[in-house]
């Protein structure tokens, strides 16, 4: 049964007349009477949290391209998915025992002592890409589809609808900051002690939490004790299996990943050749390309957030309410698939960068929020352990099939273009995929209503 909580003072449908929050932000979203203030914690919340991820992605690239590189990157993502084998369902064992602010509160930290012994062992000379690479992956995953589903259990179908563009902006938002802050001080600090600085940023990010959760259980009155309460015993993948809903969403979820890792393959590929090419031959070769790939990826992912961020605050409210959360689907394998199709002519690093800001940055902000809507009408346990699963499993899934595609492709001798045109098949199925979760997402709708 889904949790509907009224956000703010007196709730959304009390009539009251909106605040100067609830006004500014009407501009960007149809935000009504008292929402205003939660939609903006939650917007600061997930924006911590993706600065943080950012802050230490170019770390992740850096250290997997040096001590591995493009392939072992590749094969590498196939690892995360075994590993998510055992986190999925401890995962959720631990949420059908504790509340809601409890398990959020506890996984952030566990991932906060991992952050800062990787600093300590990566500081002393140990070699920590491919576990640090596995972590983050890891990380990703499970930490956001948390917040997305903390985020559609304090909002109704109506309200996240309406207010999920808003939080999405403090995601891109962070996402682009992280970025821009990782560019900036890659070179100065080095990766170890930007591992310590994300770590810290998540700290804030589990006070912020507290004040979200506390704020709305402040004014849930009797829906409060439905908050409090742990989940039921079924497990994600059991409420995946017995739901064609649920199904076509980790469907989608593979091909997305397998087309999108795919294209960060041939960018790592592409950008690991030009640092080879930059970096001067002696002892401080490997020092030259790890600076010339972090400063590379900061710049890169400073891009497709920024764009992200004026995807999500100027587009993303006006494609939900003309075409709704299923049409939004569509956007980004088409993008793909015209994408790809330029890659086909032309095979280098700048086309390769173009196709992937934009096909990121349409990924990160519209494709992003419409998948976390599609929660929106399904229960509390799917909320929290369906949607882990999806986003950490098969989400992971997606990089093992992609990692066959590498190694396959790779034997084969694939360029650019060759890889390109496989891309181009998965994006065919992908909309096909698209257009049977369209059906259905519209019949969950209509049973609910």
């Amino acid at each position: 049964m889904a949790t509907t909580i009224a956000i703010g003072p007196g709730g959304p449908e009390s009539g009251a007349e909106k605040g100067w929050l609830d006004r500014v932000l009407s501009v960007f979203a149809p935000v009504e009477s008292g929402e205003g203030v939660s939609a903006l914690l939650l917007a600061t919340n997930v924006f911590l949290l993706l600065a943080a991820y950012y802050i230490f992605r170019p770390v992740r690239e850096s250290l997997i391209l040096t001590e591995g590189g493009a392939e072992i990157k590749s094969y590498s993502s196939a690892g995360q998915a075994l590993l998510l084998l055992l986190v999925v369902p401890a995962y959720g064992l631990f949420a059908s025992k504790v509340n809601r602010i409890r398990l959020i509160t506890w996984v952030t930290l566990f991932f906060v002592s991992h952050l800062l012994l990787f600093s300590y062992l990566g500081s002393h000379g140990v070699r920590v890409g491919v576990a640090f690479f596995l972590w983050v992956g890891i990380f990703n995953v499970l930490v956001i589809a948390q917040f997305w589903a903390f985020a559609n259990d304090l909002y109704t179908e109506n309200q996240g609808k309406r207010l999920f563009a808003i939080v999405g902006v403090g995601a891109s938002l962070g996402a682009w900051a992280g970025a821009w802050v990782a560019g900036m001080l890659f070179a100065r600090l080095g990766p170890y002690q930007l591992m310590q600085l994300s770590a810290a940023v998540l700290v804030a990010c589990i006070a912020v939490s507290h004040m979200v959760n506390g704020r709305e259980e402040s004014q849930a009155g009797a829906k409060t004790k439905t908050a409090q309460e742990p989940l039921k015993k079924e497990g994600g993948f059991a409420m995946i299996r017995k739901s064609r809903y649920l199904s076509l969403i980790a469907i989608l979820i593979v091909l997305l990943n397998v087309v999108n890792t795919t294209g960060e393959f041939l960018l790592g590929k592409l950008v690991l050749q030009a640092a080879d090419e930059a970096a001067v031959a002696g002892a401080e070769a490997a020092a030259l390309r790890q600076t010339f790939i972090g400063e590379f990826y900061g710049d890169f992912y400073s891009w497709v957030n920024l764009l992200a961020f004026l995807f999500q605050l100027l587009l993303v409210s006006r494609i939900f309410k003309y075409i709704g959360v299923r049409g939004a689907l569509f956007i980004l394998p088409c993008i793909a698939l015209g994408g790809y199709s330029l890659l086909l002519a032309f095979p280098l690093l700048g086309a390769v960068r173009i196709a992937k800001v934009l096909e990121n940055s349409t990924d990160y902000s519209i494709q992003n929020t419409a998948r976390h809507a599609l929660f929106l009408p399904t229960s509390r346990e799917a909320k929290y352990k369906a949607k882990a699963a999806i986003d950490t499993f098969f989400w992971r899934s997606g990089d093992v099939l992609q990692a066959g595609v590498v190694f396959l492709g790779t034997r084969a001798a694939l360029d650019v273009a060759g890889f390109a045109g496989i891309n181009l098949v998965f994006v065919t199925i992908w909309l096909v995929v698209v257009a049977f979760l369209y059906r259905e997402h519209k019949r969950v709708t209509e049973l609910r209503t």
